[in-house]
């Protein structure tokens, strides 16, 4: 066992006096010693139930021979973060909780791991964390929320924002915004759309690191703590057959992720955190590839913000096996893959059939034949930037217009709210990318703000920031190169008119290949927005790597 090296001979008698200290008895130091990360804080509604589900965790690893022990990871809660300069911390975290928990778990000679994320950064610095600890892991999840009722209707986060812009266009009392704050958010859980959070959690499944349901359960149900005793008996059962994350996370793991990405239309974000987990197990992708799977794989799910289904209902409707056997039997799919069941892709879908063809539609009926996310080049945007092609509406899929530039999101948002943004505008945010925020700000705010306005069908928003999961319409993040290092976003002047075709995947500033150069020529780079703390040295140590799709620590 990896443990051995703190518990067996008499050179490690110190550590022996320690785990002494800890209460661990000798029967205990003679089992595999199983980390358990817990995200579990008091200030996350997605984290606010997982100290129940470590519990389970244990008694799992623990029925099944193992001795459980919980460290802690980090977690910020998105939307509380949001609009404020709280969001520049919130990207940042991906890498503080992937990796403190590699300290954690290499310090500490686990044997084994579970994984208990939820939130948005969490799961993506954990699997991060997994393929670089590589010992045998299991991922699950705090589960999402229930759908929030409101006037008869099915409800969530998403819509809590966009009431505030609904309020500020005056279609909206004070009265309707605090009904939604007192129903659009009902139980623990991350929110009950398909936005980072869940996106991540179903791809944990998709790409073979949690087991069936670990995406879809609603945090309130029992069954999320049934899920949650099997994985931890399930990890010791990794850990006999020493199966380990790099063993599941291949390049097919992650083909097989991108390919569940596009059938469901999950969040924009996806496109920043699965190239980041590839690196850290060895597996080099880029964003080329997705519009290569996209092109094939029918976006088969709307859920919210994309629709008006949620998490709970994809649960009812077969969660994301039932997905998978969908693609499976279009051949879109590797099925030969171990995962982290001990068993193959093939072998844990098969039988899984579609419950309600409403929820996730049979390939003849799809949304589109095409994926939910869509990859864009072009002058403003030589190296990529991404949207969720799902969630725009069609008028929007083809839309050219003058540019309204602003070098923050409050100057934006100012803007949308106080009326000076009208039909056909295509809104540009920049100096919100990972060095210019720093930290790569969410544009959740003035995306709802827009479609609060009434013009998510009619502006567009273009940003080297990125998106929420919860955001929708005409809007494109992740654009690069960022202004900060002088990328084409940067030379983008007040009417410009900006271009910008879905089905082609491209976007451009009809502006001269000379006028560009001229502009670059006199370009200089903007002061820092910070020069002290955290965020400075991660500004300063952050790079773009892999054409933009990658945030990576030097």
């Amino acid at each position: 066992m990896k443990s051995d090296a703190v518990k067996k001979g008499i050179a490690t008698a110190p550590q022996r006096s320690l785990f002494n200290a800890l209460g661990l008895t000798e029967e205990e130091l003679q089992k595999p010693l199983v980390g358990i990360v817990s995200s579990y804080n008091e200030i996350v509604p997605g984290h606010m139930n997982i100290d129940k589900i470590v519990e389970a965790v244990k008694l799992g690893v623990a029925m099944a021979g193992g001795t459980p022990i919980v460290f802690p990871a980090i977690a910020v809660c998105d939307g509380i973060a949001m609009g404020h300069v709280g969001m520049k911390y919130s990207l940042v975290t991906r890498d503080l909780i992937a990796d403190s928990t590699e300290c954690m778990a290499t310090a500490h000679q686990f044997d084994a791991l579970v994984m208990v994320p939820n939130c948005d950064k969490n799961v993506p610095g954990l699997l991060m964390a997994a393929a670089r600890v590589n010992v045998p892991t299991v991922f699950v999840s705090g589960g999402p929320m229930l759908a929030g009722h409101v006037k008869g209707q099915k409800t969530s986060l998403s819509s809590m924002f966009e009431a505030v812009g609904a309020h500020a266009a005056g279609k909206m009392t004070e009265e309707d915004v605090d009904d939604y704050v007192c129903n659009a958010c009902p139980t623990c859980g991350s929110c009950s759309g398909m936005y980072t959070a869940n996106s991540m959690n179903c791809l944990t499944e998709a790409i073979g690191m949690g087991l069936q349901g670990n995406g879809t359960i609603p945090a309130v149900y029992s069954q999320r703590l049934k899920l949650a005793k099997h994985a931890g008996m399930k990890v010791m059962e990794l850990l006999e057959k020493n199966i380990r994350p790099r063993d599941i996370l291949t390049k097919a793991a992650f083909e097989n992720a991108l390919t569940v990405d596009m059938a469901l239309g999950c969040s924009t974000n996806t496109m920043l955190h699965l190239p980041a987990i590839a690196h850290e197990a060895g597996v080099e992708i880029n964003l080329d590839i997705a519009n290569q799977i996209s092109e094939k794989t029918p976006n088969l799910c709307h859920l919210a913000p994309a629709g008006h289904h949620y998490m709970e209902e994809l649960n009812e409707a077969g969660g994301i096996y039932a997905v998978m056997n969908e693609l499976a039997e279009l051949g879109l799919l590797h099925t030969d893959l171990i995962t982290a069941t001990g068993k193959t892709v093939g072998e844990n879908i098969k039988g899984c059939t579609v419950k309600d063809t409403e929820i996730i539609r049979p390939v003849e009926n799809a949304y589109s034949q095409t994926g939910g996310i869509a990859v864009l080049r072009g002058n403003i945007a030589p190296d990529s930037c991404v949207v969720k092609r799902s969630a725009v509406v069609p008028e929007m899929m083809v839309h050219e217009g003058p540019a309204r530039v602003f070098d923050c999101e409050e100057d934006a948002i100012k803007a949308i709210t106080g009326g000076q943004i009208v039909e056909g505008d295509v809104v540009v945010i920049r100096y919100e990318g990972p060095k210019g925020g720093p930290g790569m700000r969410e544009m959740l705010n003035p995306t709802s703000a827009i479609a609060g306005m009434g013009l998510g069908s009619s502006v567009a928003l273009i940003t080297d920031g990125r998106f929420s999961g919860a955001s929708r319409g005409a809007s494109i993040g992740h654009v690069s190169p960022e202004a900060a290092v002088g990328g084409p976003i940067a030379l983008v002047e007040e009417g410009d008119i900006i271009s910008i075709n879905i089905p082609e995947n491209t976007i451009n500033v009809k502006v001269s290949d000379e006028e560009l150069a001229k502009r670059k020529a006199n370009w200089a780079p903007k002061e820092p927005k910070v020069k002290t703390g955290y965020l400075a040295r991660y500004a300063s140590m952050v790079t773009s790597a892999d054409k933009g799709a990658i945030l990576q620590i030097k």
